[in-house]
């Protein structure tokens, strides 16, 4: 295996369980549109107001949910968000873009004050403005490390530089970890700690929504999970000679349940909808949420995870920090019986996180044909 391809497996297949196994190319993005063919454009998005998710009104609301997936095409192409601003009682309102086949959730009142969200970008932005000798002290090519730094580079085989550079830990239970975490810039680890508890409860409501909504107990994705990993990322300005040639990071699929993922107010998320990119343009005050290949499976693909990149820009630099839900290593992923009957026959077959992770090493590959190997002969 590549030295670039291994470099691109650290830095997407970010996940614990990793072990060093015989690997296999494999290139599943070679028919994507590259940079200078992309057609990217914002979307007007109608939006249908509804009532608080924590109230009387909560079973009405799970169960339009249902019917925004199985009636307009509910993560047919790939994305859902939740975007957040500030405090008190849930409020949700669902965004249906038909003519991009997406769907998004728009979640007001999420509990996460905006000086948290301000403190865990100021430590973000301080910790990789640091000297690159200080910022080295967390560089390890071991895959299995509690926190490891991920540099920049360049493929040389398809000639772009990915320019993201990215401080990847674990962080749950949060007492668990934090001493493992930088103690330069010194503002670190109180302020990372405060935005990762409130996103561990954002987490956990969300996912008992999704699981709602699918038919399932409130908390049956909930008993499935294990640890917290996230990303603080860091997108330098680059030249202006070289911005068709540099990505932020290359088109993939999270290797998750869930990814919650907060942007600071530079442009640079963006999502392949009916073969074009589109942009995700930061909102103010919101975080974006999107499906990840294990919620594909556990949804037996109703669901379909999100193919997404970051692009850069020759003016600002950007952040963004993603925070990864991830099951128990032993956690049975597949779809549950309910959502199997004779009109919907299994997709996937039951597999454990452990298993998952280690067939992610013997086959890399950054899209959910992660799962290929666990469908049903029938799928």
């Amino acid at each position: 295996m590549s030295a670039t391809m291994l470099q691109l497996a650290e830095g997407l297949l970010a996940l614990p369980g990793a072990k060093h196994l015989p690997h296999t190319d494999k290139d599943p993005i070679s028919n994507l549109p590259t940079l200078p063919e992309a057609q990217v454009s914002d979307s007007s998005i109608p939006i249908i107001d509804l009532e608080a998710l924590h109230g009387p009104r909560r079973s009405d609301i799970v169960k339009q949910l249902g019917q925004a997936c199985q009636h307009k095409g509910f993560f047919a192409v790939g994305a859902f968000f939740f975007f957040f601003f500030f405090w008190k009682s849930f409020l949700l309102e669902f965004i249906l873009d038909a003519s991009c086949a997406k769907w998004y959730m728009v979640v007001k009142n999420h509990g996460i004050p905006r000086t948290t969200v301000s403190n865990i970008f100021d430590t973000t932005r301080e910790f990789f403005h640091l000297p690159k000798e200080e910022r080295m002290k967390f560089y390890t090519p071991d895959p299995n490390s509690d926190i490891r730094l991920m540099n920049a580079y360049k493929d040389e085989v398809a000639n772009v530089f990915v320019a993201r550079e990215s401080l990847k830990f674990h962080c749950h239970p949060v007492e668990n970890y934090v001493n493992k975490w930088p103690t330069n810039p010194p503002s670190f680890r109180k302020y990372a700690a405060e935005y990762l508890t409130n996103v561990r409860r954002v987490e956990i409501t969300l996912l008992g929504a999704i699981s709602e909504s699918l038919g399932l107990e409130r908390d049956y994705i909930e008993k499935k999970l294990g640890g917290h990993y996230v990303s603080l990322n860091y997108y330098g300005a680059c030249e202006q000679s070289d911005l068709e040639l540099t990505y932020g990071v290359r088109a993939h699929t999270d290797p998750t349940i869930i990814t919650i993922l907060l942007q600071d107010d530079v442009p640079g998320l963006q999502v392949l909808s009916e073969g074009e990119w589109m942009d995700v343009n930061p909102i103010p005050g919101t975080v974006v949420v999107h499906v990840g290949d294990l919620l594909q499976a556990i949804s037996n693909h109703k669901f379909k995870s999100l193919l997404h990149q970051a692009m850069v820009n020759c003016e600002k630099e950007r952040m963004s920090i993603a925070s990864y839900c991830y099951p128990s290593s032993d956690a049975m992923i597949g779809p549950p019986k309910k959502l199997i009957d004779n009109d919907h026959p299994a997709v996937y077959q039951d597999f454990t996180f452990k298993e998952f992770s280690e067939q992610m090493w013997k086959v890399i590959t950054f899209t959910d044909t992660r799962l290929d190997s666990f469908k049903c002969s029938t799928a």
